[in-house]
């Protein structure tokens, strides 16, 4: 055989052995692609995303997207040509597989914490939206979790309302755990609570909840790094009480990067008028109950998704806009927001057509 036509068969050889290598090789990544986009002022699979009964609403029209990331599952298998594929591919990012499934967190517990944070994601934009009009709601520490085989299980539940601790008046979900680790491991601790039946029952029949317990719980020893302190159990968080019904109603998306948006669609149809004035536009951010907007995963693939569904403009987290500058599709404008005030007054900068003096995103900021 010609040394020539033996090099090249060699050659030929080896290429299809590193091409069998690439796609049986698994590689320790992920795919992160842009994913669907819903408007929060319409409908999704036949019905109002945002749904108000008991307060007045108004028409609502024009777009107020939230945008989403599509993720490869936890158990998939990337190989190396797929890798190298997304490396190269421009709408798509590859990503350590750790970072979106981190300490071998499985799909199964990961569907389970984005579908929590959706969820506390959708009480803190009510409550954003709500605050934003001036329109009162009561809020209540609550035990959110009680960890098994801890001091507090079968003693407080999930729900409980949590009044005081050892006879002070609980104010925020911080103070609980302050309360408890002023305690040495071992010493009791004193809960007042309003017990989660009697809470829900309360909030139906729309009236103050009147009975309330005391339970007494003593106190373990923390087992984690660090400093030794006294604990119980629980997690503390927030629960609310609004003076009509909101339901938003979007299934298969979870994660708290909804809540600016959601915020926003709900200020909208509560208010007369169109915020956007006819103007496309999407955004992203998690929300606090003081209407402070956090930064979000996959910032590049909600432009991207945002630009092909058409918008103009995109809401922006100020943490995200370093990120988001750096590759902006053509044609859309990406707007820097930091609170629900924030967005509301881009908005009116936008829907009067006066958009020179917009916060607008750059690589550093």
């Amino acid at each position: 055989m010609p040394r020539r036509t033996a090099t090249m068969l060699a050659s030929t050889l080896m290429l299809i052995a590193l091409l069998c290598a690439g796609v049986f090789i698994p590689v320790p990544y992920a795919e992160m692609s842009p994913g669907p986009t819903v408007n929060t002022l319409g409908d999704h699979d036949g019905e109002p995303v945002l749904q108000i009964s008991g307060h007045k609403t108004y028409p609502a029209s024009g777009h107020l997207n939230m945008t989403t990331v599509r993720v490869t599952g936890a158990d998939y298998k990337m190989n190396l040509v797929e890798a190298v594929y997304g490396w190269l591919a421009h709408d798509n990012k590859v990503v350590p597989h750790d970072t979106l499934y981190p300490d071998g967190k499985t799909e199964e517990q990961s569907t389970q914490e984005n579908a929590e944070e959706f969820s506390q994601s959708q009480e803190s934009a009510k409550v954003a939206a709500l605050e934003a009009l001036d329109i009162p709601v009561q809020s209540w520490v609550i035990v959110s979790t009680v960890v098994k085989g801890t001091p507090a299980e079968g003693e407080l539940h999930a729900g409980d309302v949590i009044k005081s601790v050892d006879g002070t008046t609980v104010k925020e979900p911080g103070d609980v755990a302050k309360l408890v680790t002023k305690h040495k491991p071992g010493q009791d601790v004193v809960f007042t609570i309003v017990p989660a039946k009697e809470q829900a029952a309360a909030e139906k029949e729309r009236r103050t909840p009147t009975k309330t317990e005391k339970v007494t719980i003593r106190t373990a020893q923390s087992d984690d790094s660090g400093e030794k302190r006294a604990i119980v159990g629980i997690s503390a968080g927030t629960d609310h009480t609004f003076p009509f019904t909101i339901d938003i109603k979007l299934a298969d998306v979870g994660g708290p990067s909804a809540g600016l948006m959601f915020s926003l669609g709900l200020y909208d149809k509560l208010t007369p008028g169109n915020l956007t004035g006819g103007k496309f536009v999407a955004g992203t951010g998690t929300i606090d109950d003081d209407g402070k907007v956090g930064p979000i995963g996959g910032i590049e693939m909600k432009t991207i998704a945002a630009r092909d569904k058409g918008a103009q403009y995109f809401l922006t987290p100020a943490e995200n806009c370093a990120t988001a500058a750096r590759d902006v599709p053509d044609g859309l404008t990406l707007v820097k927001v930091g609170t629900i005030d924030d967005a509301l007054g881009a908005l009116k900068d936008i829907r009067s057509g006066d958009t020179a003096g917009l916060p607008k995103c750059t690589t550093k900021s």
